[in-house]
C-alpha cells in the first residue's frame, strides 16, 4: 500500500515525538512525558478519525474540518515535534525553549501562527461559505491576533505564580505576537500559491 506525503510527514513528527517521550521517561521528567504523551495522542486519534470517518455536517463538521483535513494534521504535527524537541532536546535535559536560548521561542510561534492560522481561516470558510476572499482574510488575521494577546495575558497572569519560566518583558511579548502573525502570513503565501492544504475562496 503506497503512503502519501501527508502520512510520512505524521508517521516522522510521530517518532520524533516518541523519541521526546522515551528521553522525558529516561530523565524522569514527568511534564515532558506528560506533554509529549498528549500530542501522540491527539495526531494518532486525529490521524485514525479522519481516515475512517466523514466530517459531519453543520457546525460540528465545521468546527471539527481542520482536523478531517490531512494537510492540516501534517503541518500541526510538524509543529508539535518541533515545539516539543525545543522544550526538551532528544536525548538530553536541555531545554532550549524555557532556560537554555530562550530566543528560540520565536520558532514556536511562527509554526503555532501557521497552524492556527489554518485552522481558523478552514473553520472560517465551513462556518461562513458566504464570506468573500478578502473578509475570510480579514477576519482570520483578526482572531488569530486575538488569541494571540490572549494567550500572552495569560502568560503574564501564569508569570505571577511561577519562578522565571513565564516572565517575559512587554518587548518579548510583542514579538511573540510578530512572529504569529509572520506564521500566518507564510500560510497565507503557502495556501494562495500552492492551494495547500485547502483552497481559499474566490480563485
Amino acid at each position: 500500500m503506497l503512503i502519501n506525503r501527508e502520512s510520512h510527514i505524521i508517521f516522522t513528527s510521530l517518532v520524533v515525538l516518541a523519541v521526546g517521550f522515551l528521553t522525558g521517561i529516561y530523565y524522569r521528567r514527568v511534564d515532558h512525558i506528560l506533554r509529549t504523551g498528549w500530542m501522540i495522542a491527539f495526531v494518532l486519534l486525529t490521524y485514525h478519525v479522519s481516515g475512517r470517518y466523514e466530517r459531519p455536517d453543520g457546525v460540528a463538521g465545521a468546527l471539527l474540518s481542520p482536523f478531517f483535513n490531512r494537510g492540516t494534521l501534517a503541518i500541526t504535527s510538524i509543529f508539535l515535534a518541533v515545539h516539543t524537541s525545543l522544550v526538551n532536546v532528544p536525548f538530553t535535559t536541555v531545554d532550549l525553549f524555557n532556560v537554555e536560548m530562550r530566543s528560540v521561542d520565536m520558532i514556536s510561534h511562527f509554526l503555532g501562527g501557521l497552524v492556527m492560522w489554518l485552522i481558523i481561516t478552514e473553520v472560517l470558510m465551513n462556518l461562513r461559505p458566504d464570506l468573500e476572499r478578502g473578509e475570510l482574510l480579514g477576519y482570520s488575521f483578526v482572531v488569530l491576533l486575538a488569541v494571540g494577546i490572549g494567550w500572552e495575558f495569560v502568560e503574564w497572569i501564569g508569570s505571577h505564580f511561577t519562578e522565571g519560566i513565564l516572565q517575559e518583558t512587554l518587548l518579548n511579548k510583542v514579538r511573540d505576537v510578530l512572529m504569529e502573525q509572520l506564521g500566518a502570513l507564510s500560510g497565507l503565501l503557502m495556501v494562495s500559491g500552492r492551494d495547500y492544504p485547502f483552497t481559499l475562496p474566490g480563485k
